[in-house]
């Protein structure tokens, strides 16, 4: 909204400084994170009143879990406002890749908010039915696959070779809904202990900002032997905006957690980062930066085909989190060393940029 102003003044003065990409991404970090900050403490209070019983904590989950009753959930709303503010202030609503991404947040956001809101108002841990909201979910991802694909192509590139792609055709298409849909999905899993999502969200923000920024500038791109995607680079900012609004949201996250993220949240995030890695088509690359989710939902995929199959269990609890809690770490052990495994794969993740 406002590169839209200042683009019609001419960017007179000081305003010039919103036609750099670096100026408007710092600025959208700021603004999420103060937005988040000024909004949390009131917002926490009100889903407080709200919500009486607070998030259904499930009895045959770990038994230190249970002193969390009354935890108050949907936090993932105060990520939502201070994200989409911050975001729709400083990104160029012409670009349409900023679209796609506001789409796939605020559509998953609604899904997680149904699910959230109905297990609150049923005290249950269920939710609404699961090929609901898969189906729902996949509705999304194909329209913004579709808003996607029409200026970057349907090609897979590799990571760790330059300009080596698999030309997958009309099958890329459902590849990206896939993943879309089922990295939302792994960021919804990972979130069972306080500040374990939260954090390496922010991580993989930071890396794909750094992703989209290279792969939106032609002279970056050809250097660095990444496809050039022309107008990714404005995504920079709303990967900023997330880091901003992430880091307002752990403020009360941090343990022991005033607020629960929730579907809300935690839907809307990894949908986000996976609709930029996408746009930048960096999909591979996701994987790999994002790969504390992609365990967490291994983990569970794994347990339920062996149990089904032999009435056994791989890990003592799934998702593999709850497995290391069962073994004695204590919650703060297991998201703080969750969270340097993030680090790492991120750094591994941008590596990729340069081992080519």
């Amino acid at each position: 909204m406002l590169y839209w102003l200042a683009e019609w003044l001419g960017f007179p003065g000081v305003l010039n400084l919103i036609r750099y990409l670096s100026f408007r991404s710092g600025a959208a970090v700021a603004t999420a994170l103060i937005i988040g900050l000024w909004i949390g403490p009131r917002f926490i209070l009100m889903l407080r009143m709200r919500q009486g019983k607070g998030q259904p904590i499930r009895d045959d989950g770990p038994q230190s879990h249970l002193a969390k009753k009354g935890t108050p959930t949907m936090g993932g709303l105060m990520i939502l406002i201070s994200l989409m503010i911050s975001a729709l202030l400083w990104m160029d609503l012409s670009n349409r890749f900023v679209w796609a991404c506001l789409f796939v947040t605020g559509g998953f956001a609604i899904v997680g908010f149904l699910d959230d809101y109905d297990k609150v108002t049923k005290s249950s841990h269920r939710g609404i039915p699961g090929r609901v909201r898969l189906l729902i979910e996949f509705v999304i991802a194909g329209v913004a696959v579709l808003l996607i694909v029409s200026r970057t192509g349907t090609d897979l590139y590799l990571p760790f070779f330059s300009d080596a792609y698999i030309p997958l055709g009309p099958f890329y298409y459902v590849f990206a809904m896939v993943l879309i849909v089922g990295f939302g999905n792994a960021v919804n899993l990972t979130d069972g202990l306080d500040g374990l999502a939260t954090f390496p969200v922010i991580i993989a923000s930071l890396a794909f900002l750094v992703i989209v920024y290279l792969s939106g500038n032609v002279k970056f791109a050809e250097y660095l032997g990444i496809p050039h995607v022309p107008g990714a680079g404005e995504l920079a900012i709303f990967a900023a905006a997330i880091i901003g609004a992430c880091l307002a949201f752990l403020w009360f996250n941090a343990p022991p957690a005033a607020v629960f993220m929730g579907d809300t949240g935690s839907l809307a995030l990894g949908g986000a980062l996976a609709t930029i890695a996408v746009t930048a088509q960096h999909e591979l690359v996701l994987v790999i930066i994002g790969g504390l989710f992609v365990v967490e939902a291994l983990s569970v995929i794994i347990q339920v085909f062996w149990y089904k199959r032999t009435g056994k269990r791989v890990f003592r609890m799934a998702p593999i989190h709850h497995h290391f809690e069962q073994l004695g770490w204590p919650e703060s052990t297991v998201v703080i060393r969750f969270w340097i495994v993030s680090i790492v794969l991120a750094l591994a993740g941008l590596a990729t940029l340069k081992l080519r």
